[in-house]
Protein backbone atom coordinates (compact mmCIF):
# COMPACT_ATOMS: atom_id res chain seq x y z
CA UNK A 1 0.00 0.00 0.00
CA UNK A 2 1.73 3.40 -0.77
CA UNK A 3 2.05 6.12 1.82
CA UNK A 4 -0.18 8.74 1.73
CA UNK A 5 2.34 11.88 1.29
CA UNK A 6 -0.05 14.55 1.69
CA UNK A 7 -0.86 12.95 5.09
CA UNK A 8 3.07 12.34 5.88
CA UNK A 9 3.21 16.15 4.94
CA UNK A 10 0.90 17.49 7.49
CA UNK A 11 2.14 15.37 10.52
CA UNK A 12 6.09 16.28 9.74
CA UNK A 13 5.57 20.35 9.07
CA UNK A 14 4.75 21.77 11.89
CA UNK A 15 6.46 24.89 12.20
CA UNK A 16 8.72 25.68 14.84
CA UNK A 17 8.82 29.32 16.29
CA UNK A 18 12.10 30.64 16.49
CA UNK A 19 13.15 31.67 19.93
CA UNK A 20 13.51 34.83 21.73
CA UNK A 21 16.49 37.17 21.11
CA UNK A 22 17.16 38.27 24.32
CA UNK A 23 19.70 41.46 24.71
CA UNK A 24 20.87 42.13 28.76
CA UNK A 25 22.85 46.03 28.77
CA UNK A 26 25.55 46.13 31.60
CA UNK A 27 27.85 49.03 32.75
CA UNK A 28 30.59 48.89 34.85
CA UNK A 29 29.78 49.39 38.55
CA UNK A 30 31.46 50.97 41.75
CA UNK A 31 32.12 49.60 44.62
CA UNK A 32 30.47 52.04 47.57
CA UNK A 33 33.60 51.85 49.97
CA UNK A 34 36.45 51.50 47.54
CA UNK A 35 35.64 52.57 44.54
CA UNK A 36 36.98 50.09 42.50
CA UNK A 37 35.13 49.16 39.69
CA UNK A 38 33.16 46.07 39.52
CA UNK A 39 29.93 44.97 37.90
CA UNK A 40 26.93 46.40 38.22
CA UNK A 41 24.53 45.24 41.32
CA UNK A 42 21.37 46.09 38.73
CA UNK A 43 22.85 44.50 35.50
CA UNK A 44 23.80 41.50 37.46
CA UNK A 45 20.57 40.76 38.24
CA UNK A 46 19.14 41.97 35.01
CA UNK A 47 21.53 39.19 33.42
CA UNK A 48 21.01 36.89 36.11
CA UNK A 49 17.23 36.95 34.56
CA UNK A 50 18.13 36.29 31.20
CA UNK A 51 19.80 33.33 32.05
CA UNK A 52 17.29 32.03 34.00
CA UNK A 53 15.06 32.84 30.83
CA UNK A 54 17.38 31.13 27.83
CA UNK A 55 17.67 28.14 30.16
CA UNK A 56 14.06 27.43 29.60
CA UNK A 57 13.92 24.00 27.70
CA UNK A 58 13.56 23.84 24.19
CA UNK A 59 10.30 22.19 22.97
CA UNK A 60 9.41 20.51 19.36
CA UNK A 61 7.25 23.63 19.05
CA UNK A 62 9.47 26.53 20.38
CA UNK A 63 13.58 26.37 19.77
CA UNK A 64 15.73 27.97 22.24
CA UNK A 65 16.22 31.19 23.57
CA UNK A 66 19.86 33.30 23.35
CA UNK A 67 21.18 36.11 25.58
CA UNK A 68 23.06 39.09 24.13
CA UNK A 69 25.32 40.99 26.87
CA UNK A 70 26.15 44.18 25.38
CA UNK A 71 28.68 47.14 26.95
CA UNK A 72 29.53 50.22 25.14
CA UNK A 73 33.15 51.01 26.54
CA UNK A 74 36.16 48.97 26.11
CA UNK A 75 37.22 45.82 25.64
CA UNK A 76 40.15 46.20 28.46
CA UNK A 77 37.87 47.09 30.62
CA UNK A 78 38.62 44.36 33.35
CA UNK A 79 34.86 44.36 35.11
CA UNK A 80 33.57 42.25 32.39
CA UNK A 81 35.05 39.61 33.10
CA UNK A 82 33.06 39.40 36.60
CA UNK A 83 29.51 39.32 34.06
CA UNK A 84 31.33 36.78 31.79
CA UNK A 85 32.28 34.46 34.92
CA UNK A 86 28.17 33.98 35.87
CA UNK A 87 28.35 31.64 32.69
CA UNK A 88 28.49 33.65 29.32
CA UNK A 89 30.46 32.35 26.45
CA UNK A 90 31.09 35.42 24.87
CA UNK A 91 30.21 39.72 25.53
CA UNK A 92 29.57 42.02 22.70
CA UNK A 93 31.28 44.86 23.17
CA UNK A 94 30.96 48.67 21.42
CA UNK A 95 33.79 50.16 21.02
CA UNK A 96 33.72 53.92 21.82
CA UNK A 97 35.18 56.27 24.24
CA UNK A 98 33.69 56.24 27.68
CA UNK A 99 32.81 60.26 27.60
CA UNK A 100 30.67 59.25 24.49
CA UNK A 101 26.58 58.78 24.46
CA UNK A 102 26.10 55.67 24.07
CA UNK A 103 22.49 55.85 23.07
CA UNK A 104 22.96 56.15 19.36
CA UNK A 105 25.09 53.00 19.36
CA UNK A 106 22.78 50.77 21.21
CA UNK A 107 19.58 51.83 19.28
CA UNK A 108 21.63 51.37 15.94
CA UNK A 109 22.48 47.99 16.88
CA UNK A 110 19.10 46.97 18.92
CA UNK A 111 17.36 47.40 15.22
CA UNK A 112 19.85 45.47 13.85
CA UNK A 113 19.71 42.43 15.62
CA UNK A 114 15.96 42.66 16.03
CA UNK A 115 15.87 41.89 20.07
CA UNK A 116 12.60 40.42 21.03
CA UNK A 117 13.20 41.39 24.90
CA UNK A 118 15.67 44.66 26.20
CA UNK A 119 16.94 43.76 29.82
CA UNK A 120 18.89 46.59 32.04
CA UNK A 121 19.49 47.59 35.53
CA UNK A 122 17.14 50.49 36.80
CA UNK A 123 20.28 52.73 36.87
CA UNK A 124 23.84 52.49 36.64
CA UNK A 125 26.18 53.17 39.09
CA UNK A 126 28.58 55.35 37.23
CA UNK A 127 28.53 58.17 35.02
CA UNK A 128 25.52 60.35 34.97
CA UNK A 129 23.06 57.32 36.98
CA UNK A 130 20.21 58.90 35.54
CA UNK A 131 18.36 55.65 35.04
CA UNK A 132 16.82 57.53 31.71
CA UNK A 133 18.79 55.07 29.68
CA UNK A 134 16.21 52.26 28.63
CA UNK A 135 13.43 55.03 28.97
CA UNK A 136 14.97 56.81 26.30
CA UNK A 137 15.58 52.77 23.95
CA UNK A 138 11.81 52.42 24.49
CA UNK A 139 10.73 55.48 23.10
CA UNK A 140 12.93 55.48 20.25
CA UNK A 141 12.45 51.74 19.29
CA UNK A 142 8.77 52.30 19.86
CA UNK A 143 8.93 49.62 22.51
CA UNK A 144 6.83 48.83 26.34
CA UNK A 145 8.74 49.29 29.21
CA UNK A 146 8.13 47.44 32.31
CA UNK A 147 9.91 49.50 34.99
CA UNK A 148 10.96 47.45 39.13
CA UNK A 149 10.65 44.31 37.76
CA UNK A 150 11.62 41.17 40.21
CA UNK A 151 11.22 37.75 38.16
CA UNK A 152 9.95 37.46 34.71
CA UNK A 153 7.34 34.69 35.09
CA UNK A 154 6.80 33.26 31.48
CA UNK A 155 6.33 34.65 27.90
CA UNK A 156 3.71 32.82 25.84
CA UNK A 157 2.24 33.92 22.27
CA UNK A 158 3.77 37.10 22.42
CA UNK A 159 3.58 38.18 25.67
CA UNK A 160 6.06 38.40 28.57
CA UNK A 161 4.22 38.16 32.20
CA UNK A 162 6.46 39.88 34.65
CA UNK A 163 6.21 40.36 38.62
CA UNK A 164 7.15 43.76 39.41
CA UNK A 165 7.99 45.19 42.42
CA UNK A 166 5.99 47.61 44.07
CA UNK A 167 6.89 50.11 47.31
CA UNK A 168 6.24 48.20 50.51
CA UNK A 169 6.78 44.43 49.75
CA UNK A 170 3.79 44.38 47.13
CA UNK A 171 3.58 42.86 44.08
CA UNK A 172 1.77 43.24 40.97
CA UNK A 173 1.86 40.64 37.77
CA UNK A 174 1.58 42.82 34.73
CA UNK A 175 1.78 41.56 30.90
CA UNK A 176 2.94 43.21 27.97
CA UNK A 177 3.38 42.26 24.29
CA UNK A 178 6.95 41.60 22.56
CA UNK A 179 9.23 43.30 21.47
CA UNK A 180 9.92 45.18 24.94
CA UNK A 181 12.27 46.49 27.41
CA UNK A 182 12.48 45.45 31.14
CA UNK A 183 14.48 47.83 34.06
CA UNK A 184 14.84 44.73 36.91
CA UNK A 185 14.64 45.97 40.06
CA UNK A 186 16.59 45.09 43.96
CA UNK A 187 14.08 42.82 44.34
CA UNK A 188 14.94 40.46 42.38
CA UNK A 189 16.70 37.48 42.36
CA UNK A 190 20.24 37.64 43.21
CA UNK A 191 23.04 37.47 40.79
CA UNK A 192 24.90 34.07 40.46
CA UNK A 193 28.37 33.90 41.99
CA UNK A 194 30.97 35.03 39.41
CA UNK A 195 33.55 32.60 38.59
CA UNK A 196 37.23 33.22 37.59
CA UNK A 197 37.69 30.67 35.25
CA UNK A 198 35.37 31.31 32.73
CA UNK A 199 35.81 35.15 33.31
CA UNK A 200 38.89 34.60 31.51
CA UNK A 201 38.51 32.03 28.74
CA UNK A 202 35.27 34.53 28.11
CA UNK A 203 35.57 35.95 24.00
CA UNK A 204 34.92 39.72 23.59
CA UNK A 205 33.28 40.46 20.42
CA UNK A 206 34.15 44.28 19.46
CA UNK A 207 31.46 45.82 17.13
CA UNK A 208 32.36 49.28 15.61
CA UNK A 209 29.93 52.16 16.26
CA UNK A 210 29.77 55.51 15.29
CA UNK A 211 30.84 57.52 17.78
CA UNK A 212 28.70 60.55 18.84
CA UNK A 213 30.24 62.97 21.33
CA UNK A 214 28.08 63.85 24.60
CA UNK A 215 28.37 67.42 24.53
CA UNK A 216 26.66 68.17 27.37
CA UNK A 217 28.44 65.43 29.49
CA UNK A 218 31.92 67.20 28.40
CA UNK A 219 31.27 70.33 30.26
CA UNK A 220 30.62 68.80 33.39
CA UNK A 221 33.07 69.19 36.38
CA UNK A 222 32.86 66.28 38.37
CA UNK A 223 33.50 66.47 42.11
CA UNK A 224 33.31 63.83 44.79
CA UNK A 225 30.40 63.91 46.66
CA UNK A 226 29.62 65.15 49.72
CA UNK A 227 27.44 64.20 52.98
CA UNK A 228 24.03 66.13 52.92
CA UNK A 229 22.97 68.44 55.57
CA UNK A 230 21.05 66.65 58.02
CA UNK A 231 17.40 67.94 58.33
CA UNK A 232 16.15 69.06 61.49
CA UNK A 233 12.77 66.83 62.17
CA UNK A 234 9.69 68.36 63.36
CA UNK A 235 7.18 66.25 65.53
CA UNK A 236 3.98 66.79 64.57
CA UNK A 237 1.54 64.61 66.39
CA UNK A 238 -1.92 63.94 64.91
CA UNK A 239 -2.96 60.79 65.83
CA UNK A 240 -2.60 58.93 68.92
CA UNK A 241 0.16 56.49 66.76
CA UNK A 242 2.24 59.37 66.24
CA UNK A 243 1.86 61.25 70.00
CA UNK A 244 3.28 57.33 71.02
CA UNK A 245 5.95 57.21 68.91
CA UNK A 246 6.89 60.88 69.18
CA UNK A 247 7.02 60.09 73.47
CA UNK A 248 8.74 57.33 73.41
CA UNK A 249 11.45 58.37 70.55
CA UNK A 250 14.98 58.68 71.57
CA UNK A 251 15.91 62.70 71.80
CA UNK A 252 18.04 63.66 69.31
CA UNK A 253 19.47 66.63 71.09
CA UNK A 254 20.40 67.16 74.65
CA UNK A 255 19.86 70.35 77.01
CA UNK A 256 19.16 73.78 74.77
CA UNK A 257 19.89 77.44 75.72
CA UNK A 258 17.67 80.67 75.79
CA UNK A 259 19.17 83.08 73.68
CA UNK A 260 16.12 85.70 74.25
CA UNK A 261 17.87 88.36 76.58
CA UNK A 262 21.02 88.13 74.64
CA UNK A 263 22.12 91.12 71.53
CA UNK A 264 21.43 90.39 68.09
CA UNK A 265 25.01 90.09 67.22
CA UNK A 266 25.30 87.15 69.67
CA UNK A 267 22.50 85.30 68.93
CA UNK A 268 23.15 85.84 65.24
CA UNK A 269 26.90 84.19 65.65
CA UNK A 270 24.87 81.36 68.37
CA UNK A 271 22.54 80.67 65.12
CA UNK A 272 25.29 79.66 63.12
CA UNK A 273 27.39 78.06 65.33
CA UNK A 274 24.39 75.88 65.74
CA UNK A 275 23.94 75.40 61.83
CA UNK A 276 27.66 74.78 62.03
CA UNK A 277 27.10 71.73 64.59
CA UNK A 278 24.14 69.99 62.71
CA UNK A 279 25.78 70.39 59.26
CA UNK A 280 23.46 72.67 57.63
CA UNK A 281 25.42 74.83 56.42
CA UNK A 282 29.68 74.91 55.55
CA UNK A 283 32.17 76.75 57.24
CA UNK A 284 32.53 78.32 53.90
CA UNK A 285 29.28 80.36 53.91
CA UNK A 286 30.12 81.52 57.72
CA UNK A 287 31.20 85.47 57.07
CA UNK A 288 33.75 86.54 59.19
CA UNK A 289 33.43 88.49 61.65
Amino acid sequence: MPLNKSLLTVQTGAAVSQGLNVVALVSVGMHPTSGRQRRAELDARAVEQGLRLIHTPATPQHSAHTLDVVHCGSTDTPALKQYAGMGLPHLTILEQPTQNDPLPSLIDYLQTTRADIVLAGMRAESGESSGMLPYLLANTLNMPIINSVAEIISVNQGQVECLQALPRGQRRKVMVNLPCVITVDMAAAAPRQSAFGPGQRASFTSVPVKETADTVRLSWTITPAKPRPKRMKTVKAKTAADRFKAATAKPEQQGGRVIAEESPDNMAHMLIDYLLSEKAISTANKQPN
